[in-house]
């Protein structure tokens, strides 16, 4: 596959999301073409599944229950979306994809991460990003930046489920520092989208 594959990470309030877009308006700018996706969702099947996920009346959701449906909506947009977007030699930038599930089911729910590591690469088809960027932040700051906002069943778990993802993500980012850039989240969004563009358009240039 000739495009590249981004994806972001961290824990939720974290300001990921903000930056995906900028990163997509950059990149988009120097003309390539770019599939922004997020997870759970980013195909009609897998939105569907994310609504199920996130609803929180759905409060009797057995962990492995949880990590099964977002492995569906992942397979489902790694093979809908994902796949025939690098083949096509687009960039594909993804709010979040396998490794939240070892942030969120694995140290968060507490869920083997062996058992979860085959779930993904089944999910996956072996896809995975050629680099991965994680905006760090405090839980504390985290939940303060969502005070304003309806939590969904995910979010709602509280600061010591928070604490558990958050410890997960920088774990990963010392087991995998080749793929990941970490970032850290009380940079300006300037600061940050800035730190971003210039490692992507490294990686790029590596790639090309």
């Amino acid at each position: 596959m000739t495009g590249l594959f981004i994806s972001f990470e961290g824990i939720d309030g974290c300001g990921k999301s903000t930056q995906a877009d900028l990163l997509k308006s950059h990149l988009e700018s120097k003309g390539e073409t770019v599939v922004l996706i997020r997870e759970p969702g980013g195909s009609i099947i897998s939105e569907q599944i994310r609504e199920i996920l996130l609803n929180p009346e759905n409060d009797t959701m057995d962990a492995s229950t949880e990590a099964i449906l977002l492995a569906a909506s992942r397979s489902q947009l790694t093979r809908e979306v994902i796949i025939p977007a690098l083949e096509s030699g687009h960039v594909v930038i993804c709010d979040r994809y396998a490794d939240s599930t070892l942030a969120y089911q694995g140290y968060g729910r507490g869920i083997k991460l062996e058992w979860l590591e085959k779930l993904n690469a089944f999910a996956t088809a072996g896809v995975k990003p050629d680099i991965t960027l994680l905006v760090d932040l405090s839980v504390d700051e985290a939940l303060r930046r969502m005070e304003s906002k309806s939590f969904d069943r995910i979010e709602m778990e509280g600061v010591e489920f928070l604490e558990r993802v958050r410890s997960g993500y920088l774990e990963m980012a010392e087991s995998f520092c080749e793929r990941y850039f970490m970032l850290n989240g009380l940079h300006t969004i300037e600061e940050m989208s800035k730190m971003i563009i210039n490692k992507v358009e490294e990686i790029k240039s590596e790639i090309n």
